[in-house]
């Protein structure tokens, strides 16, 4: 687990970490967000100076946007739904080719309070990183309110860009 610096104010965030290295890096990022619709975006841009590398970000909420904006192929909506490690990853592909960023990442799930199912109850989330060759997936699952579950999925986007940049 990686050590957090410290500021006056406390413990560094997430943001402020992937902004130091994206800046270090001299890379761009994107996002394809569905069920945060957009906490993920507005969280990043919170950093001053984010327009020096983040892209832009894509709230899909439909899976229409997903297919028709993303390139996400109806084929893995079709058989793996929307909610699920597949669609994520075809999200962050779509989010980095589209926005034209070297890095992107994607979250899809379910916030509830309703929408969820057996096999896809409320509280599961599918996050995707990709860079380059590199793509990670993480399947996450939080209880909550359906604010405090959106909190919890942002979160885990910002952790694994964080982990995998």
């Amino acid at each position: 687990m990686k050590t957090r610096r410290k500021s006056f104010s406390g413990p560094e965030t997430a943001e402020l970490e992937i902004a130091r290295t994206l800046r270090k890096k001299k890379k761009t990022f994107a996002l394809a967000e569905s069920c945060t619709g957009g906490l993920v975006s507005h969280r990043l841009t919170n950093v001053p100076g984010s327009s020096g590398y983040f892209a832009g970000g894509v709230v899909a909420y439909a899976n229409s946007v997903k297919i028709s904006v993303l390139g996400v192929p109806s084929e893995i909506i079709k058989k793996h739904g929307a909610v699920s490690r597949q669609t994520a990853r075809a999200m962050a592909e779509g989010a980095r080719r589209v926005l034209s960023a070297d890095m992107a990442a994607a979250v899809t799930g379910v916030a509830g309070p309703g929408g969820g199912s057996p096999g896809k109850p409320v509280g599961l989330a599918y996050t995707a990183f990709i860079s380059g060759k590199v793509c990670k997936t993480k399947k996450v699952f939080f209880k909550g309110s359906r604010r405090l579950i959106k909190e919890r999925f942002s979160q885990a986007v910002l952790e694994l860009i964080r982990e995998n940049m």
